[in-house]
């Protein structure tokens, strides 16, 4: 490791507006990042993780500020630029990769014009034709045919592919230091060990030094020369990784490697109960035309798909994205339509009935769906939101009222939050509300679509534990649909692997996980980060709690 760091932090202070919860985002940070390294900053949301980066992009909202230090890249005070400078530093000389591509990338350019924006604006200069520098730059981040990925729409394109355009992007004008922001949080395992793969390959090539932000110690264990853990934004500890990992000093820091899921099942004896949902022979194919050409385009997202679950039983839906989980969860709550094929809820066949004979069974199924923030109405108070169903079903507004606000407390909110919106709310609380109004109707039937997918680890713990609160109390026949084998060996009684459409194996979770037959199976176990890290996830599973009220019938 080279002793001169390319990138000083030193005494960082960041300003919040007056009326937050605290006086700064960061303060008094002091960090260091050397050529051919990664420090990974670690820490949940609002520790000033991502506030920290952004101060050294420059990128500061205009409502924050950086009031106290340095931010020196090669004894440049970056702080001390116009914006004028700092944009020619951007790009240039640091490159960022952004956590989500989707709203990094515009949505309405083509790859290639978005890759040619950064020789445009950044390296007129440079002499470099961007077409063929764009192809260049795919191919580096293992892209196929990345000349017709040039003339590729975002939205046609992966999670995982995305996020590969997103570092090309980043590593376009060949800058020494690279700032990731949780690039790799709500992709598959087996993506997500390609990305920190290619982004060591790349870091080796290039010499960068690199500052990957994350909340997964997985990944940490994977990708870290250097971990620094941030809370409140304050650096809490700061050190090389194995000492860190093995040896943690701080509190916070063993609480968050902790609160790491184990990949070791905890005992569970068979569901025995009778089975509520059962599916079989679904099928459902996604068609669409070219309009150029007038092609048509066939994907089979469901082929012969059959499930069954039992009362008060956990059924896991592994795969990862394209494989058919989400479709499969949609056609079972009749958001979607099946192609064809049967769904019977306590042996009624229910796949078939017309809009208004379904309707009561529609209260008996209930879905939680992945992004809470988008699927909370931001017009509606959370009461509101949590009530809408029950009046929708008939039940009188004082009392479908007083109802939402005992399920908040279920949920482990105060009956207060009824009266507030949902940006107010973190996003562990928003997934909380969503769990609130999907449990309000006392569905028999729950499916949960990547619920604990974007939240941070000591988060994730709590909302499983709410899980299981929900599982021993209220048993409802469960699909918890997740791409994170870690949480399915928590939370799941059986556990069926999906891939392109089709379930290829399926089995209770404990003999899945020793002795996976797929080969698929075998390669998403030993994808997942931190495997072979001894120190995550090796804490007992955390007691069920009590339940805070009772649930008064209707």
């Amino acid at each position: 490791m080279s002793d001169t760091p390319i990138l000083r932090i030193a005494g960082l202070s960041v300003a919040l507006p007056p009326g937050a919860d605290r006086a700064h985002a960061v303060h008094e940070l002091s960090l260091d990042l050397h050529p051919n390294r990664t420090l990974c900053v670690v820490g949940e949301s609002g520790s000033g993780k991502s506030l920290a980066a952004l101060a050294v992009m420059g990128l500061l909202p205009p409502e924050v500020r950086a009031v106290a230090g340095t931010i020196e890249l090669e004894g440049q005070n970056l702080l001390a630029l116009p914006e004028r400078a700092m944009r020619r530093i951007r790009g240039r000389r640091i490159g960022m990769v952004f956590q989500s591509p989707m709203t990094g990338l515009n949505p309405v350019m083509r790859i290639g014009d978005q890759i040619a924006e950064q020789f445009r604006f950044n390296g007129r200069d440079l002499g470099v034709d961007p077409r063929r520098r764009g192809i260049e730059l795919l191919d580096s981040v293992g892209l196929p045919e990345p000349a017709k990925l040039l003339d590729t729409y975002p939205f046609r394109l992966s999670g995982g592919q995305r996020q590969r355009v997103m570092i090309a992007m980043a590593l376009a004008l060949e800058p020494s230091v690279l700032i990731a922001d949780e690039p790799t949080t709500a992709l598959d395992v087996t993506t997500q060990v390609q990305i920190l793969k290619l982004l060591r390959e790349l870091q080796e090539r290039h010499r960068l030094a690199v500052m990957f932000i994350t909340h997964d110690f997985g990944v940490v264990s994977e990708i870290a020369d250097e971990i620094a853990v941030m809370r409140h934004g304050e650096l809490v500890e700061h050190g090389a990784a194995s000492r860190v990992l093995e040896h943690p000093v701080h509190p916070y820091t063993k609480q968050l490697l902790a609160a790491v899921p184990s990949l070791e099942p905890p005992p569970r004896a068979p569901v025995k109960a009778p089975i509520v949902l059962q599916a079989q022979a679904l099928q459902k194919t996604y068609r669409s035309r070219d309009r150029l050409f007038g092609r048509h385009r066939e994907v089979a997202a469901l082929r012969n798909v059959d499930l069954a679950i039992r009362r008060g039983e956990v059924l896991g839906l592994i795969g990862e994205s394209g494989s058919g989980k989400t479709t499969l969860g949609r056609v079972i709550v009749r958001l979607l339509q099946a192609d064809s094929g049967s769904i019977t809820i306590d042996g009624t066949e229910v796949s078939q009935l017309p809009r208004r004979q379904y309707r009561p069974y529609r209260k008996r199924v209930q879905m939680i769906f992945q992004d809470p923030f988008s699927s909370l109405n931001p017009r509606r108070t959370v009461g509101q939101i949590v009530a809408e169903g029950l009046l929708a079903h008939g039940m009188p507004a004082a009392q479908a009222h007083a109802r939402a606000r005992e399920f908040l407390r279920i949920v482990k909110l105060s009956e207060q939050a009824a009266e507030r919106y949902p940006h107010e709310f973190s996003g562990g609380q928003r997934q909380r509300i969503g769990i609130a109004r999907a449990l309000a109707l006392e569905p028999d039937i729950l499916v949960a679509d990547e619920p604990v997918s974007a939240l941070d680890v000591s988060v994730q713990a709590e909302v499983l534990e709410l899980f299981e609160e929900i599982r021993v109390r209220l048993q409802p026949a469960m699909l918890f649909i997740t791409h994170d084998l870690r949480v399915a060996a928590q939370i799941c009684d059986r556990v069926a692997i999906m891939r392109r459409g089709e379930i290829v194996e399926e089995g209770p979770t404990a003999a899945i996980f020793a002795t996976p037959r797929h080969a698929y199976t075998q390669e998403l176990l030993a994808a997942v980060p931190g495997k072979s890290q001894p120190v995550l996830g090796h804490s007992a599973p955390r007691p069920v709690l009590p339940i805070v009220a009772e649930i008064e019938p209707t």
